[in-house]
């Protein structure tokens, strides 16, 4: 008989034997990540706004693993519930589906409103069983760009800031107003995504945030954040005003120089996300630069509850959302 149930901690023997399958060059990164979660079982008697950290489900048929899904709730909005990480058995997406299925329907019933998923766009059978497998729908794209021979035209940096709680409002509604108009409905953030969080020392990653103000008027025109899960490998992601002509250069000569003040040796990556105002500009800006572009995922958004038809039913598939698998090479 199938069932789906929260992963404990006496699954881990069990687990490491199903990730085991997938072979050395990624059953160790993600096993890492998964027993990360057996530290905040805790966690499982908090309300969904209290929630601060992935949690984990499993497929079991006859008492034998054959999926695994990860969500991670939006920090300040317990609404918006992403979807982080799945595993099933090779071909086997109904199991896949079913797992979607129960996350929808079991966070929607705590208040959850819109789930949303990050996938590589070259995953096509799981972009479909996402879109029409499980009602979500194509929202835009996101790009991660790999910072490698950087020799910017402007030397000097840009005068940030620590972003602060108090600052959370302003931020929100910079990165509101940057979005193309079509997308706010599904992509605005609230003011409580921007502040940190009363647990946050707790989470698997690193984010140092940070503000731009116009100097007159005292006024934020930019929002930086720089986060990584494995001191090694930096993203940065901004925000800017595009009615201000900020150099791009300076916000780099910036970001790669909080970095180096915590590491000597890193690879550095920055985000661009297809649905703001700026992101033609800035796309622009990264081909003049020579970047690299190494991924690019689509983002999927349900952002309504609708209970799936549930349907029963070999190497693993597994597949990461939004997590930006990152190597050194």
């Amino acid at each position: 008989m199938a069932v789906i149930r929260k992963l404990k901690f006496s699954d881990a023997s069990r687990v490491l034997k199903l990730i085991s399958q997938i072979g050395d060059d990624c059953s160790g990164f993600v096993f890492n990540k998964i027993s990360f979660y057996f530290c905040y079982f805790l966690q499982s008697v908090f309300p969904l706004k209290y929630k601060f950290m992935p949690e984990s489900y499993l497929y079991l048929d006859n008492n034998e693993i054959l999926g695994i899904i990860t969500v991670l709730p939006t920090r300040g909005n317990e609404s918006k519930i992403n979807i982080t990480k799945l595993v099933f058995k090779q071909n086997d997406f109904e199991v896949g589906k079913q797992l979607v299925d129960y996350i929808i329907s079991n966070y929607g019933a705590k208040g959850a409103a819109s789930f949303h998923v990050t996938v590589d766009q070259s995953h096509d059978e799981l972009i479909n069983l996402f879109l029409n497998g499980c009602g979500f729908r194509h929202c835009s794209y996101e790009n991660l760009w790999k910072i490698a021979d950087f020799t910017p035209e402007n030397q000097n940096q840009a005068n940030f800031r620590y972003c602060q709680n108090s600052d959370a409002a302003e931020v929100a509604q910079l990165y509101n107003s940057e979005l193309k108009n079509h997308f706010k409905p599904v992509l605005e953030r609230s003011q409580n995504e921007y502040k940190t969080p009363l647990f946050e020392g707790l989470t698997n990653f690193y984010k140092n945030r940070y503000v731009l103000e116009e100097p007159l008027k005292n006024r934020i025109i930019a929002y930086l954040s720089v986060t990584t899960s494995d001191n090694m490998n930096f993203i940065a992601d901004i925000a800017v005003n595009d009615a201000y002509n900020i150099n791009y250069d300076e916000i780099l000569n910036f970001a790669l120089g909080e970095i180096k003040r915590r590491k000597s040796n890193f690879f550095a990556f920055i985000k661009q996300r297809q649905y703001t105002k700026t992101s033609e500009n800035f796309e622009e800006y990264l081909h003049k630069n020579n970047f690299d572009c190494i991924q690019t995922q689509c983002v999927l958004v349900k952002d309504f509850y609708k209970p799936l038809k549930e349907t029963a039913d070999n190497p693993l598939k597994v597949f990461s959302f939004g997590e930006n698998r990152l190597t050194a090479n």
